[in-house]
């Protein structure tokens, strides 16, 4: 009876056991990250007997959990891809609203500006329209600034949004250190603590939603968690930690340290995965590049303004003045050059600073640059350029330093280091960041916007041929134009006759300071003829003050040998719009990114409307793969969850099954122990 008695309780410890399993899974169906348990049975070491062997019941061998390291790593994995995209796809969504709304981008203040100009010039003296034009012209300041704070924001969102990410992964990285020693302790029975690795595993797959993971399992059942390119996060029960601060070389520029004991190492550049990967891979990718496109853009458009209009005159016959503030005072040029915090200068009295001035609008790139100090010759200086990491040619001439890339191509700016530089001393460059932020309209005189060309031509009265002299075209001098310089360069000139009658040349020599050039400003001896009854082109160049004007005109019809023309300061011209017109004509004119060839000829470049048309383009493409990227990779996390929870996952109608099944296990149990006593009590009554 005592044999039967012990199988009874067997199974019915086993059932049990087996009823308290079910019931731990039911209550944990919506528990995240639980693995489905059941324990398996095996028979006890049967007793010998003269027919053979009887069983003696069974017991538990092992309480296992539902679980697969291959789907699990595929679940975390797929969980960091996803993350990364969405983080990244919420903020470009928002900067493409922002870029290519017809409220809130560039483009249609650029189209107001530009029909304001077009409607002043074919009535220059017309103040109403002239006032129109100031008013776009701020109107298209300010939207520039608007656009320019949008992106301000969001990068502070992102340092925001990065040190809220960290705090979330200290605090799982701390979880996961704490979870992996009472691990280690629990398992040191060689048996495995279901419920606490369920746990640590749903942190690590929570921590790699916030940043990408490497997983190594140890032999006392830990985990060692990596980080990036390899820093260790979790080691057993230690954990390190990571820090948001203020970049080296930008401030406004968060940048991620890990800190482990007593030493810091930044790993900005070598995270992936996760929000966090998505949040710095947006700011490298989308939003310092946009922010440097949309400066490149408005320092082209207040330079080619503000030059055009310093090349013409006002209603007073004064010089024009600027339209657009000067981007290159001492306040704006410190701004763009950023001496780095780690500087060893710094520790010095004269610490090393630097200032960057722009040279050619036209010329620069949408690139941040880093410059450094090695004290190398000649300049001592090396430069890269961050974009493409393409090294930079360092000129030194008179303090200031000039760059260039390997083909010669001048990038546009100029720096000027102040103090004492060390060996190591770096400087972040950055020409065309705070470009939208800083435009601004500062002229409020309408009277002086500068319509009207400098230089006239006039025919004499007494002509007898039928030579038609076009009015001179500025293309080439200084910026502003020196109005006592201009004022004193009258030109007179007579036709002389080929004696055919097919062809005449102009007088040779010209006045003092004039001469005959041709269209790349050399200067042509001796004096070119015409074709008789055609339209030529003349070229002519003035030098004064150390400065060359220099003009192009046309010349048509038929002039008599004797014929005289002249060109004059334009000192009354009221209704001239002949510099308005060039004013309009900059909107479709290369003057963005402009490339050029070693005769200077333009390669590429784009126009205003063409070179944000681009950047829209850019962020829009990006954000289209974005979108996909985001359905696809949702729907990779869906699978690998769903193949995760397919073995893992609990299943009520399974479980109830299993309830049933088990309660019927344990009443047979009870029932055998119930026979074993009966059988007991009828032995023991045989003998009463």
């Amino acid at each position: 009876m005592a044999d039967l008695l012990s199988i009874g309780l067997s199974g019915l410890s086993a059932s049990k056991t087996q009823l308290s399993i079910t019931g731990h899974n039911i209550t944990n169906v919506n528990t995240p990250g639980y693995s489905r348990q059941d324990a398996s049975q095996a028979t006890r070491s049967p007793q010998f007997s003269g027919a053979g062997y009887i069983g003696s019941g069974t017991s538990l061998v092992d309480v296992r959990r539902s679980y697969s390291e291959f789907l699990t790593s595929q679940l975390r994995s797929s969980t960091s891809l996803n993350s990364d995209v969405k983080a990244y796809k919420s903020q470009i969504d928002q900067l493409d609203s922002l870029l290519a709304g017809t409220t809130t981008g560039i483009t249609p203040s650029l189209q107001k500006f530009f029909s304001a100009l077009q409607t002043a010039a074919e009535d220059p003296a017309n103040i109403p329209a002239r006032q129109l034009v100031l008013a776009e012209a701020e109107g298209l300041a300010r939207r520039f600034n608007t656009v320019y704070d949008r992106l301000s924001e969001q990068n502070s969102f992102t340092n925001k949004q990065m040190s809220a990410v960290t705090d979330q992964v200290n605090r799982l990285a701390g979880s996961i250190g704490s979870l992996n020693e009472a691990i280690a302790i629990a398992a040191a029975n060689g048996k495995q603590p279901n419920d606490l690795l369920d746990a640590r595993d749903e942190a690590v797959r929570q921590l790699s939603g916030y940043i990408g993971v490497t997983v190594v399992p140890q032999d006392d059942s830990s985990f060692n968690v990596f980080i990036g390119s390899g820093q260790p996060l979790v080691v057993g029960s230690t954990v390190a930690k990571l820090e948001v601060v203020p970049g080296q070389g930008d401030p406004n520029r968060h940048e991620v340290q890990f800190i482990s004991g007593g030493s810091r190492q930044g790993i900005t550049s070598q995270i992936t995965g996760g929000e966090l990967g998505g949040l710095i891979r947006y700011r490298e990718e989308v939003l310092d590049s946009t922010m440097n496109s949309l400066g490149r853009l408005s320092l082209a458009v207040s330079d080619q303004i503000n030059t055009q209009l310093r090349q013409g005159l006002d209603l007073k016959g004064d010089v024009g003045e600027a339209l657009f503030g000067d981007y290159n005072n001492e306040a704006l040029a410190g701004l763009r050059a950023i001496a780095f915090g780690s500087n060893p200068s710094l520790n010095t009295v004269t610490p090393a600073d630097a200032s960057l001035k722009i040279t050619e609008t036209s010329a620069l790139t949408a690139s941040d640059y880093l410059l450094e100090y090695d004290g190398s010759l000649p300049s001592g200086y090396k430069a890269r350029r961050l974009s493409d990491n393409q090294p930079m040619s360092v000129q030194l001439d008179a303090g200031v330093l000039t760059f260039a890339d390997a083909k010669g191509r001048d990038q546009g700016f100029s720096v000027q280091v102040s103090g004492a530089p060390l060996v190591g001393d770096k400087f972040s460059l950055q020409p065309t960041r705070r470009g939208a932020a800083d435009i601004k309209a500062t002229l409020n005189q309408a009277d002086q916007l500068a319509f009207a060309a400098p230089m006239r031509a006039e025919s004499e009265l007494q002509n007898g041929g039928t030579g038609v002299l076009g009015q001179p075209d500025l293309i080439a001098g200084p910026s502003p134009i020196d109005k006592t310089v201009l004022g004193a360069a009258n030109l007179s000139f007579d036709v002389t006759l080929s004696p055919d009658g097919n062809s005449y040349s102009l007088s040779d020599p010209l006045s003092a300071n004039w001469s005959y050039v041709d269209a790349a400003g050399n200067a042509v001896t001796p004096a070119p003829s015409f074709v008789s009854g055609s339209t030529n082109t003349v070229n002519l160049a003035y030098t004064s003050g150390g400065e060359t004007y220099r003009f192009q005109l046309s010349f048509g019809g038929r002039p008599q040998t004797g014929d005289g023309f002249s060109l004059s300061f334009n000192s009354s011209g009221v209704s001239d719009n002949r510099n308005a017109l060039k004013l309009v004509d900059l909107q479709s004119k290369q003057t963005v990114g402009v490339t050029v060839d070693a005769t200077g000829k333009t390669i590429s470049g784009a126009s205003f409307t063409d070179g944000y048309g681009e950047l829209v383009e850019r962020v829009g493409t990006l954000t289209a793969q974005a979108r996909m990227d985001s359905e696809a990779t949702g729907s990779i996390l869906k699978q690998a969850t769903d193949n995760r929870d397919s073995l893992s996952a609990v299943n009520l109608d399974e479980e109830a099954a299993n309830l049933i099944k088990f309660e019927q296990y344990y009443n047979a149990s009870a029932q055998i122990i119930q026979v074993a006593r009966s059988l007991f009590d009828t032995l023991i009554s045989s003998f009463r």
